[in-house]
C-alpha cells in the first residue's frame, strides 16, 4: 500500500532553485496570469532574482501547484505573485502559503496588491485596504497593508 500523496511545502532563494523549479513556477504563473486571465503583462520584471526575495511553493510529485513570492522593498515585505494551479483549487493551498508567509515576514510590515474580488481572503490574514480600488493590466486591484 502506497501513502497518499502530498503537498510539500517549499522555501528557496532564486539561487536555490531548480531550473526544472523555476520552469514550473513560470509556467503555472504563465497559466493562470496570463492565459487564464488573458492578461498580457510583463511577470518576468527583475524582481524573482534579487537576493532578498523568497520563493515559496507546494509541490506534489513534481507539479508546483501554489506559489508566492516575497519581496523585500526597503525595509517592507510586499507578497506577490499569489497562484494556484487550477487542479489544485479548493485545498486551501494559499491560505498555507499566506500563514508560512507571514511566519517568514514575522513582525515586518508587509503590503501586497490585491486582486479586488480577493481582498476578503487577504484581510483574513490581518491585510486592510490602504488605498482605491486601481485598475492594473486589465483587472481590478487593492492595495493593502499588514
Amino acid at each position: 500500500m502506497h501513502p497518499e500523496p502530498h503537498d510539500e511545502l517549499r522555501v528557496a532563494s532564486f539561487r536555490d532553485l531548480t531550473t526544472a523549479t523555476l520552469y514550473d513556477i513560470l509556467r503555472l504563473r504563465s497559466d493562470v496570469f496570463v492565459v487564464e486571465q488573458d492578461c498580457a503583462y510583463p511577470d518576468l520584471d527583475g524582481r524573482d532574482t534579487e537576493p532578498g526575495t523568497r520563493h515559496l511553493w507546494f509541490s506534489r510529485d513534481h507539479e508546483v501547484r501554489a506559489y508566492l513570492r516575497i519581496l523585500d522593498d526597503h525595509g517592507v515585505e510586499r507578497i506577490g505573485r499569489v497562484v494556484t494551479a487550477k487542479t489544485a483549487r479548493g485545498a486551501g493551498l494559499a491560505g498555507r502559503l499566506m500563514e508560512h508567509a507571514l511566519e517568514i515576514i514575522g513582525s515586518r510590515p508587509s503590503v501586497l496588491d490585491a486582486q479586488s474580488y480577493l481582498v476578503g481572503f487577504y484581510a483574513r490574514y490581518g491585510f486592510a485596504p490602504t488605498g482605491p480600488e486601481y485598475v492594473e493590466d486589465g483587472i481590478p486591484h487593492v492595495p493593502m497593508a499588514r
